[in-house]
């Protein structure tokens, strides 16, 4: 399904609007006629990714961080629904977990002050999987009435996120949602650096024809949603009237390894003979993710379209004509060092 008519019109602020997933958050946004406000201190996001939004003529961008409330509390000036995505990624967090605390916890806090003394109608939160950590056999599917117990500062400080929302919603009646996407992949993920996520650093290893590199023995399962399902099922879940007080899971709902994700970019960069690399596991990486999707089934009529084949192609697409965004050689790297 398409994003509702009735969002036409709206205005919005969205956190981290120029970052991977928050951009094609405001591209949709931009699409059905929202007014946007990005909110981003282009430390980890990057304004170029903003281009054919901001054409639109609907979409301002003020350069901000989320921790400073002085700087939020006025961008939200007549906003109707504040979408909050700025975050400091997982790999950060082993190296500089207070950095990550600051921005994951501490400034949803901010903005969820912000946002309440602003008067706005809606908040949606979006969190991680991570706060889920590992899913045991008996668990899996992850429902959203599962425990949290990250395993990373990363993930506890998704975790924190998420109780001084629902603290929000509890003590002030502040209607808000609390949004938990799995990983998503396609169109502006990061390569470099500590943001590099896997499926763009395969890419960049496979189309220079070298082997993907994993980290682990590739038994470990995620649950791949291409960046539009994701970014769909974000503004869905944060403006509906029924998830309201809820926390929603944003996800294909399908487990595959890391290995079978490798093996599915050779083939979508044309190099199915070619075969990954096995090195050291990354620190406290979660064994197995997989997301129960019926709640956002139920509520939003909410199910992914793209499947890994096609989502692997569609950003193989993207990425070809433009070149990798890192090296082979740095593709490889142990990037949480």
């Amino acid at each position: 399904m398409s994003l509702p008519a009735h969002l036409e019109g709206k205005r919005f602020a969205v956190t981290g609007g120029a970052g991977f997933i928050g951009s094609h958050v405001v591209d949709q946004l931009a699409k059905i006629g929202a007014q946007v406000v990005v909110i981003d201190d282009l430390s980890v996001g990057r304004e170029e990714n903003l281009a054919e939004a901001r054409s639109s003529g609907r979409v301002t961008l003020v350069r901000a961080s989320v921790c400073d409330f002085e700087a939020v509390r006025p961008a939200l000036a007549g906003v109707e629904y504040v979408l909050h995505l700025a975050v400091q990624c997982l790999r950060v967090s082993l190296a500089n977990p207070t950095l990550v605390h600051e921005v994951n916890a501490s400034g949803t806090l901010q903005v969820l002050r912000a946002a309440r003394e602003a008067g706005v109608k809606r908040f949606g939160y979006v969190s991680s999987s991570e706060v889920y950590g590992t899913a045991i056999d008996e668990s899996a599917p992850m429902a959203e009435t599962d425990p949290l117990l990250p395993t990373t500062p990363y993930g506890a400080s998704k975790a924190a996120g998420e109780l001084y929302t629902d603290s929000f919603f509890r003590c002030y009646e502040f209607p808000t949602t609390v949004i938990r996407p799995f990983n998503t992949y396609g169109p502006r993920s990061h390569a470099n650096g500590a943001y590099g996520e896997a499926i763009p650093r395969f890419v960049a290893r496979v189309l220079a024809g070298k082997p993907p590199v994993i980290f682990g023995d590739g038994g470990q399962t995620r649950d791949f949603t291409y960046v539009e399902d994701t970014a769909r099922g974000i503004v869905l879940a944060g403006t509906a009237k029924q998830t309201v007080g809820q926390t929603v899971n944003i996800a294909r709902g399908k487990e595959i390894s890391i290995t079978d994700v490798a093996a599915a970019v050779c083939r979508g960069c044309g190099r199915p003979d070619l075969e990954p690399v096995y090195t050291p596991a990354r620190p406290a990486d979660v064994r197995r993710h997989m997301a129960a999707t019926e709640k956002a089934s139920r509520l939003l009529d909410y199910r992914a379209r793209i499947d890994l084949e096609e989502g692997v192609r569609r950003y193989v697409e993207w990425v070809r004509p433009r070149g990798p965004e890192v090296s082979a050689e740095e593709a490889a790297s142990r990037n949480w060092e």
